[in-house]
């Protein structure tokens, strides 16, 4: 048996003989043909014929030509067919990477190295790759650890897509800029001064790669008096504006999108201007906006009563409204543009890990993280896709991720270089961590579950009551080996712990399309549909679960692929067995309950907040709407987002109707919220 082989870039690695019983067996299951079993067989009489036939190193082409002719031989020209198309497809994917100009070592899809390139991957002066997907996970593994045994971990962990860090620490990780955190809070006071250094500090957070929070609140009211100059405030909706252009401006110089999280409690005078700011379509373009809501407003929704206005600029009550019309206007909004969401404050703050030091009044763009004044987090999240074996979930894999990804992002905050140095300040003072998970949905139809059933609420419910215990017992030993965090006294914790939080649920867009997995804890946004991967080239992407157990059970067709891609959803898809069906669900075919539910239960478990969007279809009922975002406090979830399906004109994904034949997503698209805003 030949000992090397040469690869298609010239690499020569060990002979594995197993690999081609493997591709072998995939072929037989394509056809449907019942001799799997003979894969091993195939694979000694390749040996033997590369043994007689070839003295030097044999090539990969020179082992898939003679699996081929073996086959053939064996009467199996059908399972040689499928082998033949499946190599040519193989072939396809390399000449796009090619085209792409990226040379992949890892076999992931051209969609995420359309992604990689575009965001990631480092190149010279003149905009050429000079990195391999492989050399980049290295390059992130180096900087990070902070001895050679953590470097193997983190490749590791990396390389088998487990887990990934957040953008800025794919973007930034081993560079001259190396800024490592995503997600940023910075205060806004009543001052010209205050507000213009926030708008310098944005800037440099955004040109990093970071996204930021603001609260607009301590901003006094539109007509308010300004007793320097005589004359009158423009209120906080007048210098978002402010805030949004120079978005515009940083981002066309940078590798991601500027996005911001705008926030003003219900009882600014100027609630009602900023709960309809984003009526017209391109304002405010890169915020999303939230309305903080605390315990005393949403009783007095619930008793039909009133509400004060108060001036943050003398804490004067200026009137009083129903605070129902209020909550009334912020659904009405939110069903027609998908803006504002709700943050319930105070439920926020009952969470405080710091209270001593102060009060949180903003969060990230997504709404995951709530942050004091200038503090930062950075997140990563595991890939659960990743964590079934056997139809089980491998409980002993996930907790040894946990273990690893919680020193990852611990030394993050060691070795990052912070654009501010408030930030690094409070950061390194409480070192707040986030780890999360990416490709729930996946894992749930691994096991069978239907993401709108009981079982999955269970499911998520257990794994992520594991991922918090596991998490707070691996910082509490980073403790016990480097120290608390330094403002643990005063802190919520009795035991000493290295970080004050440590999970998050974040929306995972572009690291879930680099693992092929589905995004946080979303749901499935569609079982076939078109990727847009580059400017007037469009993939056929099918979700590789549903495509084996097609296979498996002997249903699989590209006819089927096509007509399912047409909607997205296997509902009324006769050729598909009910119990597939009923498994595999996307967003919409899911009720709003089920989604409000789904956040819940893994907010239970979280230090922070979960990033989730409540999809609705377009003809929605509002009461529908209403029922969701009291259902969230109800069930003390910390915030809630919902889209209505085209309710914004333009879109990352688009449904397929009479205009669209054919689900399409944009090439970042990977699932929650299908409108531009939404920073994933």
């Amino acid at each position: 048996m030949p000992q090397k082989i040469r690869k298609r870039d010239g690499k020569i690695v060990d002979f594995d003989k197993s690999k081609i019983a493997n591709a072998v067996f995939k072929a037989f299951i394509a056809t449907k043909t019942k001799d799997g079993k003979r894969g091993e067989d195939i694979a000694n009489q390749v040996v033997e014929i590369v043994d007689k036939r070839i003295t030097a190193i044999p090539g990969v082409e020179d082992i898939q030509d003679i699996v081929e002719e073996v086959l053939i031989k064996n009467g199996y020209a059908g399972v040689a067919k499928a082998y033949i198309l499946y190599r040519e497809k193989r072939a396809q994917i390399r000449q796009a990477k090619e085209f792409i100009g990226v040379r992949d070592e890892l076999k992931l899809s051209v969609n995420a190295v359309r992604v990689l390139e575009r965001r990631y991957l480092l190149k010279d002066e003149k905009g050429n790759v000079i990195e391999t997907p492989l050399q980049l996970f290295r390059r992130i593994a180096k900087a990070v650890a902070l001895d050679p045994e953590s470097e193997e971990e983190f490749l590791g962990m990396l390389v088998n897509l487990e887990f990934l860090p957040n953008t800025p620490t794919l973007m930034n990780a081993g560079t001259d800029l190396g800024q490592l955190s995503a997600c940023f809070v910075i205060p806004v006071e009543d001052s010209l001064v205050s507000i213009f250094d926030a708008v310098k500090s944005m800037a440099l957070i955004q040109q990093s790669g970071g996204g930021t929070g603001f609260t607009f609140t301590h901003l006094r009211p539109a007509k308010d008096i300004v007793r320097t100059t005589h004359g009158v405030a423009s209120g906080p909706v007048s210098f978002m504006r402010i805030f949004d252009t120079t978005t515009d401006v940083i981002k066309q110089g940078g590798k991601r999108r500027g996005a911001n999280m705008g926030i003003l409690r219900a009882d600014h005078p100027d609630i009602v201007d900023f709960i309809t700011a984003k009526t017209k379509e391109g304002f405010l373009a890169n915020f999303n906006i939230s309305v903080a809501v605390d315990d005393k407003f949403m009783k007095a929704v619930k008793e039909d009563g009133d509400y004060e206005l108060i001036n943050p600029r003398n804490r004067e009550v200026v009137k009083k409204v129903r605070a129902r019309e209020i909550w009334n206007l912020i659904i009405t909004m939110a069903w027609r543009t998908g803006d504002p969401g709700v943050v319930f404050i105070d439920e926020i703050n009952r969470h405080n890990p710091t209270p001593h030091i102060g009060k949180m009044e903003s969060t990230n763009p997504c709404a995951e993280q709530p942050l004091l004044p200038y503090e930062s987090c950075n997140l990563g999240s595991i890939n659960l896709a990743k964590i079934v074996k056997d139809g089980s979930i491998d409980w002993e894999k996930l907790e040894k991720t946990i273990n690893i990804a919680v020193k990852f992002l611990d030394n993050v905050i060691d070795i990052n270089r912070y654009p501010l140095s408030q930030t690094e300040e409070i950061t390194r003072a409480n070192r707040k961590i986030g780890l999360g998970v990416m490709g729930f949905a996946d894992m749930l139809v691994q096991l069978g579950i239907p993401y709108d059933s009981e079982n999955a609420l269970a499911t998520g419910d257990r794994i992520m009551g594991f991922i918090q215990e596991k998490s707070h017992a691996a910082s509490e030993r980073l403790a016990r080996e480097r120290g608390a965090f330094p403002n643990f006294h005063g802190s919520i914790y009795k035991t000493p712990i290295r970080n004050s939080t440590v999970t998050t649920i974040a929306p995972t867009g572009t690291i879930s399309i680099i693992a092929g997995c589905s995004s946080g804890i979303e749901p499935l946004f569609a079982i076939s549909f078109v990727r847009n991967v580059m400017e007037g080239t469009n993939l056929l992407e099918v979700n590789p679960f549903f495509e084996a157990v097609a296979r498996e059970r002997g249903f699989y067709s590209e006819e089927l692929i096509m007509k399912i891609a047409r909607t997205g959803r296997l509902g009324g898809i006769e050729e598909v067995p009910e119990d597939i069906r009923r498994v595999f669900v996307t967003a919409f075919d899911i009720s709003p309950e089920w989604h409000v539910k789904m956040q819940a239960v893994f907010q239970k478990h979280c230090d922070n907040a979960v990033s989730k969007t409540i999809n609705f279809p377009s003809d929605v009922d509002i009461i529908d709407v209403e029922k969701a975002f009291m259902l969230a406090y109800e069930l003390k979830c910390k915030g809630i987002t919902v889209y209505r399906y085209g309710s914004k004109t333009q879109q990352v994904l688009y449904l397929g109707n009479i205009t669209e034949k054919y689900v399409s997503a944009d090439d970042e698209y990977a699932g929650g919220c299908p409108a531009p805003v939404c920073p994933v």
